[in-house]
């Protein structure tokens, strides 16, 4: 749920600016909002799963989803729904963390690929297929009921999922020792740093001029701020984040990894329906089944990247980086030879392509990323690992989108041009994160078994 609401609302986006009355202010807030708020809580809700239960959390952040999903779906003004967008983001933020920690502290070693695997295949299902289930359900509902269902559909499977998770997930005590404390400090430090650094990236269309732009800086001197208070504060207490897991390899290379991938891929969906949406004039519904092969490739192969991640260890997500790239670059040439209204039937094969690789990419590098993390950090970890991937996220939208916006100015509604060149920028994305899967196969020390089985 936590995930297919990034990808769900850009459908809905058209109702919803005729039945709101929104303004184009306002729906970029409806929509970078979530991943705003989203981003912002995943450190400090790591944290809280480690001291307070992961358990716990996990249902805490369950029931604030389903309720804030619920609010969305009866907004009456833009200013209510971008308020239960962001507070929705947040519960997102507050649920992400608690499930790989959980995975790491219910499994050992290469007991973990299997669930791993299992959790890649959601990621990527939920991701691609949120642009069809929106479709479908606007279809369904039709422009003034069909908006609100998109949100109404989490709350029955929000109250299912939370019952389950009562009756199935195991209990554990929160830690008590002293030192551990919630770190308000840093999770204060960290907090605006990230907001700094997102907010130019997710506003980029609507704040004009290059002013914005030195909120970047900003964030980085905060964040700094924030490693300068960690290294301090860990002299007495646990802090926020232990900063010294970026000093294990497999961890540091990971979260790059993931940032860049990230900073491709998500920007790919976005861009994608806005083209066929925008570009050719297709229904919601027909821009996400065109979507579809991408997702199903995805599906494929990330239970089984998870499985035999042990064994090939970080090659094979090198093998699924040059994959998606061999894929996009399929993308191009088929829009160069069908660039009008068949265009989504002469991508399907290579997006098919993509999402096989894909596959091989998401799970096995969070996988290898978390694979020497101590269990007592799995929580925060995984945090930072999923706040890389936002911060990638938004700026690659940022980026790959100005790219595109800016050819289709130069070619007067050019669309496949310029869809075609933010694919380029996409691909370079894909290409230095390939770079860093490859300079980690490289450097990885004789003997070492491939995979996770070498952790805790």
């Amino acid at each position: 749920m936590t995930l297919l609401d990034v990808s769900i609302v850009n459908v809905a986006i058209p109702s919803i600016d005729r039945a709101i009355r929104a303004d184009p202010s306002d729906l970029q807030w409806i929509l970078s909002g979530y991943a705003l708020t989203f981003g912002l809580m995943l450190v400090p809700a790591g944290r809280f799963g480690d001291v307070r239960g992961r358990r716990n959390v996990f249902i805490l952040g369950l029931a604030l989803f389903t309720v804030t999903s619920a609010a969305a779906g009866l907004a009456e003004s833009p200013a209510w729904l971008i308020g239960a967008r962001l507070l929705q983001g947040a519960a997102a933020g507050l649920v992400n963390p608690q499930v790989i920690g959980l995975i790491q502290q219910l499994y050992r070693g290469a007991a973990r690929s299997r669930p791993f695997g299992l959790l890649g295949a959601t990621i990527g299902i939920s991701t691609g297929v949120g642009p069809l289930l929106g479709g479908a359900l606007i279809e369904l509902g039709g422009q003034h009921l069909g908006w609100r269902l998109v949100f109404f559909v989490n709350v029955p499977v929000g109250i299912a999922t939370i019952v389950f998770a009562w009756r199935l997930l195991p209990t554990a005590p929160a830690r008590r020792a002293v030192r551990k404390g919630l770190d308000p400090v840093g999770v204060l430090l960290l907090g605006l740093g990230v907001v700094l650094l997102l907010l130019p990236l997710v506003q980029r269309q609507q704040w004009h001029g290059p002013i914005k732009w030195l909120l970047i800086p900003g964030g980085l001197l905060v964040l700094l701020g924030f490693v300068g208070w960690e290294l301090r504060y860990r002299r007495h207490r646990e802090p926020l984040f232990d900063l010294a897991l970026f000093r294990l390899r497999s961890y540091s290379l990971g979260t790059l990894i993931g940032l860049l991938y990230f900073g491709g891929f998500v920007a790919v969906f976005f861009l994608f329906t806005l083209f066929l949406q925008s570009g050719l004039r297709y229904s919601a519904l027909e821009a996400g089944v065109a979507i579809t092969p991408f997702a199903v490739g995805s599906a494929i192969t990330a239970a089984l990247g998870g499985r035999i991640v042990n064994r090939f260890g970080r090659p094979l997500v090198a093998v699924g980086l040059a994959t998606v790239a061999l894929g996009l670059g399929g993308v191009i040439l088929a829009l160069h030879f069908v660039p009008g209204h068949g265009a989504p039937f002469a991508t399907a094969v290579p997006l098919l392509v993509s999402g096989l690789g894909s596959g091989l990419v998401i799970t096995p590098n969070q996988n290898l990323t978390l694979s020497e993390v101590p269990v007592a950090q799995a929580g925060s970890a995984a945090g930072m690992l999923q706040t890389g991937q936002r911060i990638g996220a938004a700026a690659g939208i940022a980026g790959v989108g100005a790219i595109f916006f800016s050819t289709l100015a130069q070619t007067h509604d050019g669309w496949s041009r310029a869809f075609r060149d933010a694919l380029l920028a996409t691909i370079g994305f894909v290409l230095i994160a390939l770079v860093a899967a490859i300079v980690d196969s490289w450097t990885e020390r004789p003997g070492t078994p491939a995979g996770p089985g070498r952790t805790n």
